[in-house]
């Protein structure tokens, strides 16, 4: 959810960022991924678990009404549907989250130097 949220808000700002800022914003990208996906392996890693949502679906029968053209009432069935996301804890392998960690570690570590050059490339050809 909060990777949608992440998302989300990219494509506002995108809607009104200069070239520049968009240039920035697309080769940054990757790495942000790799960040994202890193904390939250330290996270599992500090609790012990991972944290999955789940979406709940219930239907519930309710009372509804309605207006007829003469403008009487009427009351009908009818069914409601909620829709609940719930955080349920996952068990984990630690030593693969731990190894997991470690490569997206080691794939930020070679793609901050790429994205420095990339965002230097992108001053130099939108300046501002």
């Amino acid at each position: 959810m909060t990777r949608a949220i992440l998302l989300l808000s990219c494509l506002v700002l995108a809607a009104c960022a200069t070239p520049r800022e968009r240039c920035i914003n697309q080769v940054s990208a990757q790495l942000r991924t790799l960040t994202a996906l890193a904390n939250e392996a330290r996270g599992n890693l500090a609790r012990g678990y991972a944290i999955e949502e789940r979406e709940e679906i219930r239907v519930r029968d309710r009372t509804c009404r309605g207006t007829n053209e003469d403008g009487s009432t009427f009351t009908f069935r009818c069914e409601e549907t909620d829709v609940r996301t719930r955080r349920v804890p996952v068990s984990i392998n630690l030593e693969a989250e731990a190894a997991k960690l470690r490569s997206l570690e080691a794939q930020i570590g070679r793609e901050t130097p790429r994205r420095a050059a990339a965002v230097e490339h992108c001053i130099a050809v939108h300046p501002e």
